[in-house]
């Protein structure tokens, strides 16, 4: 099978499961008393079922398994580091949506799960970087950090109805399409056209105004396979780009975590707390519904995505326009929220 093809079946598969799994997963979260209630820093006036995030686990293992009579070589050491990195952190996010773990030990576990990824054969290569050969022992750690910092980047931008599972869909897809580009990783290919399948299918449900959401379940599996899947993806395929691709790639959670760092280490509270200093609260904050909000971020996620396969593809005078596009929803942004 072609890779496009291996790609479309995936996602199909991935999108169906979810789709159909996703009512069923909302029962067992009632079930098992796994409910947002309504809280000052929310946007939730009624209590919402999380713990939603199963159903897109369900949905991206079930088209795993399926590519597994297509794909000989999708069982690796690598590959099986990563099942169990997402099994823990899948087994953590579950028992996050009915108790409320700790940070602390959520990143703890966080740490682990990434030493086990990288331990097993997953690390950042630029081996066409200059100077690579002076920060290459440190590969396994700055991969570590990779891996914990886009984990919580999702987490912290799924504050409102949709908006994890849309900015992780425009994500997947642009990373399977880098990985296409790419075109011998044919493991990274099929594990984010699952992911983009598998987020888009709990999308219908979880868009304003939500019936489930995907709770700690879903935020970190969806940081972690993003993680992992640019690691032996892009990274390994365009030098000297690879970083800037990714980043442009899952630009809006990194730089939202980013932001929030710096402002709460100014503010002298501590990193892990949580606060409505995020990008989308401060858009809904500044007049904007919901659902408004949410369409904005899904254009600069995806005018970012755009970019980064522009320059894959080494067309400078449509990374220009994207360019231009995205300054110009920037510019339009601060004078409004200057204006309110």
């Amino acid at each position: 099978m072609s890779q496009w093809l291996l790609c479309m079946t995936a996602f199909a598969v991935s999108f169906a499961i979810t789709l159909l799994t996703t009512p069923v997963v909302k029962d067992l979260a009632y079930r098992f008393k796994a409910v947002d209630f309504p809280r000052s820093r929310g946007m939730n006036n009624e209590p919402v079922p999380r713990m939603g995030g199963l159903a897109i686990v369900l949905g991206f293992t079930g088209a795993l398994i399926v590519m597994s009579f297509f794909m000989k070589d999708l069982i690796t050491v690598q590959f099986m580091g990563f099942t169990i990195g997402a099994v823990i952190i899948v087994v953590v996010g579950i028992f996050d949506d009915i108790y409320e773990l700790s940070a602390k030990f959520k990143l703890a576990v966080q740490i682990i799960v990434a030493v086990i990824v990288v331990g097993t054969g997953t690390k950042l290569d630029f081996i066409m970087w200059p100077f690579w050969q002076y920060l290459k022992p440190f590969a396994p750690v700055i991969t570590v950090i990779w891996i914990v910092g886009l984990i919580n980047a999702v987490n912290l931008i799924d504050g409102l109805d949709g908006l994890a599972s849309g900015v992780t869909t425009i994500a997947a897809i642009c990373l399977t399409i880098l990985c296409v580009l790419r075109g011998n990783n044919l493991i990274a290919v099929v594990i984010s056209a699952a992911l983009a399948g598998s987020s888009l299918g709990f999308l219908p449900r979880n868009f304003a105004p939500a019936e489930i959401y995907m709770g700690d379940t879903g935020s970190t599996f969806l940081g972690y396979v993003l993680a992992v899947c640019s690691c032996i993806g892009v990274f390994k395929g365009y030098a000297l780009l690879s970083l800037f691709l990714s980043v442009l790639t899952m630009a809006l959670p990194m730089l939202d975590t980013t932001f929030a760092m710096i402002r709460r280490a100014i503010n002298h509270q501590p990193i892990m707390s949580p606060d409505r200093g995020h990008l989308h609260h401060r858009l809904v904050d500044s007049g904007l519904s919901s659902k408004q909000a949410v369409v904005v971020l899904y254009a600069l996620s995806s005018v970012s995505c755009l970019i980064a396969v522009a320059i894959a593809l080494d067309d400078y005078r449509f990374t220009l326009s994207l360019m231009l596009a995205l300054l110009v929803v920037i510019m339009m942004l601060v004078v409004y929220d200057k204006r309110t």
